[in-house]
């Protein structure tokens, strides 16, 4: 007999889960329990090359308090489901909201949305899981306080917590979000409260300025995890500076990867260039700036060179698009920006633009308001590149040199285009490492490249590991996947962890590739 709910959790039957649905309404509310195809179709949007029903979830549980969470993990340890957290729910690139498995009950915490305080003097800020980026700069402008926020892009629909839970990064100073996380309040397993660093002693004042505590430092662990749901978390924001000034510099060869970033990384490691830098390809820039395959190409399988050249031209692209910042006095601005201009003209290569000469275009436009801590959402503009729907995020990390970048860039190129797809990808330079982010486009509409997109991916995978790279972050129908590639001592630590803290494995099971 077909069952009532769209889905039902895996080892639980349909009246099992009705006693269920029973309580969680009577802990919840009736209305912030959803079980029809109309409340739960947002939760099943996928971007993946998988099938819908793969991720389809049985229910989705509105919690409004930490109360309530504890409510909802000690029904779902009573009746054994599995429960699914995310904060504001977008996660596009990898996995959307939908669970990593089938029959998983959503726990969405977009409704605990309060910023229960900002230090504008300490430049500290404690939020909940459903603080949006655009939520806290509205608050912070309101307030004319003198802050700034680092965040991922798009941003103003995404949240400080989920995305530093998950180890985004952004284009500040402060864009090594975990780096600037100060104190979690994380309810485990079996209902307990934990809060990290200083925030288990009673009465303390410092839970958000010093991240130690005493003995372990446990913060770490519940990133990229399922030992915990983070359900308050602090951070620290950067002090607005006097002068900012944005500029980018335009390379015209596809082989001039490798001399960037020799350029660049001292600037970087000696913090003359203070912020996370971008080095963005042609069509990620292009999709960025709406630019639409098809207004140029309408063929099948890879973009031509021709073409990706024509649009060059027409939208004042380079091969590489760097963006970068300078903050701080007048007096440190014009410094650093001498000795940045000075090894750019030095190395013969490079066109650098400023405020003054493109700053109302785009996509410079975007990159300054990024770097700058303004949310906004133009970088959805990719999605229409190709159309249809299909997104997956492959992001490999190397050392910061030259032929690193060169060898992944050649590496992934090839592999994209044996499945007719292209290369849209880009490089954030963080210290001393680079975060490729590659944006494997496709028409999920189309079953053929839906099917190509699941190989590439795979491929890039296999292909990546042999070559010893590896990704930090995936989308959910790889976690399992590229948790092997980390190797079997990690694997059986973070299963101890897991049988420990979450002995019935209620919470987020597979997140990370993590079970009993």
């Amino acid at each position: 007999m077909k069952s009532k709910y769209l889905a039902l959790p895996k080892g639980v039957d349909e009246a099992q889960f009705d006693a269920a649905i029973a309580e969680f309404a009577a802990a919840l509310g009736a209305g912030q329990v959803l079980t029809s195809i109309e409340h739960l179709t947002p939760y099943t949007k996928i971007m993946m090359a998988v099938e819908t029903t793969d991720h389809t979830p049985s229910a989705v549980l509105l919690a409004t308090s930490v109360e309530q969470v504890q409510a909802v993990v000690r029904i779902c340890n009573q009746y054994r489901i599995p429960v699914w957290t995310i904060s504001t729910g977008r996660n596009f690139g990898y996995g959307s909201a939908a669970p990593v498995e089938r029959g998983q009950v959503v726990l969405d915490l977009h409704r605990m949305n309060k910023i229960l305080h900002v230090d504008p003097d300490l430049c500290t800020a404690l939020v909940e899981p459903g603080v949006t980026y655009q939520q806290l700069y509205d608050y912070i402008e309101e307030r004319q306080l003198p802050l700034m926020l680092s965040f991922s892009a798009p941003s103003a629909i995404a949240g400080p917590l989920g995305n530093t839970m998950d180890r985004g990064v952004g284009y500040t100073p402060y864009g090594e979000h975990f780096l600037m996380q100060c104190g979690m309040e994380v309810v485990l397993a079996n209902g307990d409260v934990l809060r990290t660093g200083m925030g288990s002693v009673k009465g303390d004042k410092a839970w958000q300025v010093f991240k130690w505590g005493y003995g372990p430092t446990l913060d770490g662990m519940f990133t990229q995890s399922n030992f915990g749901i983070c359900t308050k978390m602090g951070f620290w924001l950067m002090p607005k500076p006097p002068v900012f000034k944005p500029f980018s510099i335009r390379y015209d060869h596809d082989a001039d990867i490798a001399n960037i970033v020799e350029l660049l990384r001292p600037l970087r490691i000696a913090q003359i260039i203070p912020n996370a830098v971008v080095i963005a390809g042609t069509l990620w820039e292009a999709g960025g700036a709406n630019v639409r395959r098809s207004d140029y190409y309408n063929g099948g399988g890879v973009t031509p060179d021709s073409v990706i050249e024509a649009i060059r031209r027409d939208k004042g692209l380079g091969a590489w698009n760097v963006y970068a910042a300078l903050y701080g006095t007048p007096e440190q601005v014009e410094v650093n920006w001498k000795i940045v201009t000075d090894v750019i003209a030095k190395s013969g290569k490079g066109t650098i633009l400023t405020e003054e000469d493109v700053g109302g275009t785009q996509p410079f436009k975007y990159r300054a308001e990024l770097m700058s801590g303004v949310p906004n959402l133009q970088e959805f503009g990719l999605y229409n590149w190709r159309g249809g729907g299909g997104s997956m995020w492959f992001a490999p990390v190397s050392q910061a040199r030259g032929s690193e970048c060169e060898h992944q860039v050649e590496l992934a190129t090839a592999i994209l285009n044996k499945h007719g797809l292209d290369y849209v990808g880009e490089f954030i330079v963080g210290w001393r490492d680079m975060h490729h982010v590659i944006d494997v486009l496709f028409d999920r509409n189309n079953p053929e490249e839906r099917r190509l997109a699941h190989q590439c991916f795979s491929e890039l995978l296999d292909e990546f590991e042999r070559h010893g790279y590896a990704v930090y972050r995936v989308n959910t129908a790889f976690q399992e996947r590229v948790a092997n590639i980390y190797g079997p001592v990690k694997r059986n630590v973070e299963r101890t962890l897991k049988r420990a803290l979450d002995p019935n494995g209620i919470l987020s099971p597979g997140k990370s590739g993590i079970r009993i």
